[in-house]
């Protein structure tokens, strides 16, 4: 019997297979693919097991320490079903985990979370991205005021409520409230602000539907900022924070990088006098550079004396590095309770191995309980909620203000549960963030016996490690300082002197740095509070566990050696460190780092006075330079017995800082030009101490050399020529007029041409040093300048070096056309060029070399480009310090002509060697994207 069928076509084949290959993307509708799956999470897990075995270093540099097993078997059991929080019905498992985690964190901070405390408000929090969200709910508050009055009026929704609304001023009259001014509408205090809507409902019946439809109306989402800010005649509302910040704040801070209350109650006091309304004052728990606590508790106080005189504002603290540490308050803590040097009974924590908790300062303790008073908290669970990223949160102290962030109105029954979606700004999120929160939260727990307990153990470790950078060095041993940004007790109390630092730094090594932790313990049994060891511990370092020092050297390595005044110079320093305490290249070996710190800067802006004053402590010039800062993050839990002391100061002692620093004689390169009159350019460099100089010198050469020199230079005008010394010389001592040294000239594309020149030094033009504290705090903005040399008959020009980055442009011979002549006089004093048109400061930093001769032709440095330009005499000596060198420009009393320059055959710019840093550790991304292309090739193959 003949088929009907048929037959089976060779794409339908292929059409199969393609659809196995789709199909093996997936775990499959039946787990068909579970076993593979299986197979590669064994694998990676394989993998984690060999690394910690062979290896687990202590990052002390990131917020990422291991995180706990429930925060990831919470992600991981939930991520596999991939659940968005943005909607109850695509999440309705993870939405309630969300909930639960808001009362978890709500509860720990001390707010209310009992919906029938009806004399309370509810607390109420979530998973978000945290500060931003926070940004608009206090910003939303203080305007909402503004669109009631609107809806108020004769033509608004609200107007038959008008006659009768009536409501309390921050100064507590009791008045209607369409006769409220617009300074009192921006006044009101929270409280009453979030009772509106409801007092709209339970005295005139108001629908929260048509409460809707007001908001639509009149909110600030709807009619904007600035339309409110014009009808109202209201200044921009401001917001008050310390200078130093969590990522998420736009943010004067005290000599330990607080927030300084003093200033804050004058700005508030000017405020006031000038009628302009505050947002939010902003108080971090815990910042995220330098682990210091805002006093929020007299912030809150504050506050209150503020709204008695009219002006109100909301409170928010910033705790996304601190809130977790909540957790460690005793259950019934009350501020002024005598503080305890541990959570738990210090006399029963002895014995080899153990890591005793430590209690917070008294203080931080109070700071912590205040949380409970702040209108809103930000916290962020990845961090010391040991949790995966991302997990930040955001609670409020009264439910209501999660409303001021969605088009909804303010009026639910307490405690309901609905979609997390509209309140926040991200929409998607995973469930899983969710879900890993919540698990960890739950297993561990929040209170003293759970997260309080392991971060009691992480602050002491976090003391011992303070302690190791408070006494490391000595002043009278070693070649190199550490400084704590947090000072000693001996340098807080009145009447320190270095003296009595280094005694208490010596006693720390004695009674910590020599000390197992049970001995630490042991020798405080009997002894009083003040005495003990573990009270000196406690007092040492930052309020919640990040240690933040920093580095200075001697640029003469022995004991009586002048320590190092430069600024940039220890900032260079301390780069090296952290490229030698971090893996940046897949050649490094991670067994050979001890632990991973990181850095920061406290730059003049944000940090002013506390900057200076670390500057000062660490015998730095004071200067507006950022200070760079290194950072060591605590979050390791386990024990501490063997601190990596001996490892860390090899370490330190290695970096390279001495040849860097060196003033000793070296071998120097410079650029050779003219022929009438010969002058030698130095080729400087910024990172080099000795090579830290721009030098314009007139020099001879002896009769053979010389006469071959020209000839070279004749038979090839456009060609560059160096010379470049045949012994080590020391600059600038050795030019003295007369003076010789031995030298040879070199050729780009021959090497090395004449040898063994006698150099005779006859005039020196212009000899400056580079060094940071000589250079301009900015770029020339409306010129660019150079410096002219030569005679009436041929003269060159070489760029200012004014500020690091730069670029050495130079020429010769150059053409002028001049109102005014010069004289020969006047060129030998090296007179200032300035190019008018061409504005330095927006070409800066001016490329690379390879990136400057491919746009040759359109650049402006060129041979036969024709400029503008004026010529000044300059007001400085011939070797005057910068910075400021350049003032003459613009002077009509110095001018000496106008006219144009045309930039002659022989044109060098360089941008490398004057920026090259020769001991800089090679960029190595490169590596990294080598090894990953390993990976996937392995996968393809």
């Amino acid at each position: 019997m003949t088929s009907t069928e048929a037959p089976i076509k060779a794409s339908a084949v292929q059409e199969d297979k393609s659809h196995q290959s789709v199909s093996s993307y997936f775990i499959g509708p039946q787990a068909e693919n579970l076993g593979d799956f299986r197979d590669n999470i064994e694998s990676i897990l394989n993998e984690l097991q060999k690394a910690r075995n062979n290896y687990f270093p202590e990052d002390g540099a990131h917020m990422c320490m291991d995180m706990s097993m429930p925060a990831l078997l919470g992600y991981f059991m939930t991520m596999i079903y991939n659940p968005n929080n943005v909607a109850i019905e695509a999440s309705p498992l993870t939405t309630v985990a969300e909930i639960e985690v808001g009362e978890q964190l709500c509860k720990m901070f001390g707010y209310n979370i009992d919906i029938a405390k009806k004399d309370q408000p509810v607390g109420w929090g979530h998973i978000t991205c945290g500060g931003t969200v926070a940004n608009l709910e206090t910003r939303n508050l203080k305007f909402y005021p503004l669109s009631i009055f609107k809806a108020l009026q004769l033509n608004g929704l609200l107007h038959f409520v008008a006659d009768s609304f009536h409501i309390t001023t921050c100064v507590g009259e009791n008045k209607l409230f369409v006769e409220l001014s617009s300074w009192e509408l921006l006044n009101l205090k929270p409280k009453d602000v979030l009772d509106i809507p409801d007092r709209l409902v339970k005295e005139y019946g108001i629908s929260p539907k048509f409460m809707e439809k007001v908001l639509l109306e009149y909110s600030i989402q709807q009619t904007g900022k600035d339309v409110l800010e014009r009808e109202f005649d209201v200044k921009p509302p401001q917001y008050f924070l310390s200078t130093t910040r969590h990522y998420s704040w736009p943010e004067g801070a005290d000599h330990g990088a607080r927030l300084r209350v003093d200033k804050l109650e004058d700005l508030l006091n000017q405020s006031l006098v000038n009628k302009q309304a505050v947002y939010a004052v902003v108080a971090i728990i815990g910042s995220t550079e330098e682990g210091c606590v805002d006093r929020l508790s007299e912030v809150l106080a504050l506050r209150k004396k503020f709204q008695a005189r009219g002006l109100s504002f909301l409170v928010h603290a910033d705790a996304a590095w601190g809130g977790y540490f909540a957790s460690m308050l005793p259950t019934e803590y009350q501020p002024g309770d005598g503080a305890k040097l541990t959570l738990g009974d210090a006399d029963a924590q002895v014995g080899e191995g153990v890591v005793p908790d430590s209690a917070l300062r008294i203080e931080t303790q109070e700071d912590l309980f205040a949380l409970r008073f702040a209108d809103s908290i930000t916290v962020d669970p990845h961090k010391a909620g040991y949790m995966p990223y991302p997990a930040g949160g955001l609670c409020y102290r009264d439910e209501r203000m999660r409303y001021l962030v969605t088009w909804t109105s303010p009026y639910l029954s307490r405690g309901a549960v609905t979609s997390m979606g509209i309140y926040g700004v991200e929409g998607s999120k995973p469930g899983a963030a969710a879900m890993s929160t919540w698990l960890s939260n739950k297993c561990i727990g929040m209170g003293p016996d759970g997260y309080g307990a392991l971060l009691s153990e992480v602050t002491f470790t976090c003391s011992r490690f303070a302690a190791e950078w408070a006494a490391m060095t000595a002043l009278d041993k070693d070649n190199f300082r550490v400084v704590p940004l947090n000072m000693l007790p001996s340098e807080l109390k009145p009447g320190s002197t270095t003296a009595k630092v280094e005694v208490e730094k010596q006693r720390i090594r004695d009674t910590i740095l020599s000390q197992s932790n049970a001995q630490i313990v042991a020798s405080d049994i009997g002894k009083p509070e003040d005495e003990k060891t573990l009270t000196l511990l406690r007092a040492l370092g930052s309020d919640l566990n990040i240690n933040a020092f920093a580095l200075n050297f001697r640029l003469t390595p022995r004991k009586d050696g002048v320590w190092n005044m430069d600024v940039e110079e220890a900032n260079y320093l301390m780069r090296r460190v952290v490229e030698r305490l971090s893996v940046d290249s897949p050649e490094d070996d991670p067994s050979t780092i001890p632990f991973v710190l990181t850095s920061t800067e406290f730059s003049k802006e944000l940090y002013d006075e506390c900057a200076s004053n670390f500057k000062h402590r660490l015998g730095l010039r004071k200067d507006d330079l950022d200070l760079m800062v290194l950072r060591n993050v605590v979050m390791n839990p386990f024990p501490t017995e063997k601190i990596f002391i001996g490892k860390l100061a090899g370490i330190f002692r290695d970096v390279v800082c001495q040849q860097r620093n060196s003033s000793a004689p070296t071998n120097h390169e410079f650029l050779l030009q003219g022929r009438e009159k010969l002058y030698i350019l130095h080729v400087p460099s910024f990172h080099i101490a000795n090579h830290r100089l721009q030098l314009i010198v007139e020099i001879d050469l002896d009769a053979k050399s010389k006469q071959e020199y020209l000839s070279l230079k004749n038979a090839s005008p456009g060609e560059k020529l160096t010379l470049v010394t045949q012994v080590p010389i020391q600059l600038p001592k050795v030019l003295k007029p007369n003076s010789h040294f031995k030298a040879s000239i070199r050729s780009k594309d021959a090497g090395l041409v004449l040898k063994n020149i006698t150099v005779t030094v006859k005039h020196v033009v212009k000899s400056r040093h580079l060094n940071s504290v000589h250079l301009d705090p900015a770029y020339p903005s409306a010129f660019m300048p150079f410096y002219l040399y030569g005679t009436t008959t041929e003269q060159h020009i070489d760029h200012m070096l004014l500020r690091s980055p730069n670029t050495q442009f130079t020429a010769e011979p150059i053409k002028l056309e001049l109102d005014n002549p010069l004289t020969d006089e006047q060129l030998s004093r090296g007179p200032l060029l300035c190019l008018r048109g061409v504005y330095e400061e927006s070409m800066q930093p001016f490329p690379s070399n390879s990136e400057l001769e491919a746009s040759s032709s359109s650049f402006m440095f060129k041979p036969g480009s024709k400029l503008a330009m004026q010529i000044f005499a300059d007001e400085h000596d011939a070797t005057a310090h910068g910075p400021g060198l350049v003032s003459s420009c613009g002077k009509k009393e110095l001018l000496l002509a106008t006219g144009s320059v045309t930039l002659g055959k022989s044109v060098a710019v360089d941008s490398e060697t004057i920026n090259g840093d020769p001991f800089k550790r090679i960029e190595r991304v490169v590596k990294w994207r080598e090894v990953f292309d390993k990976i996937g090739q392995s996968m393809d193959d």
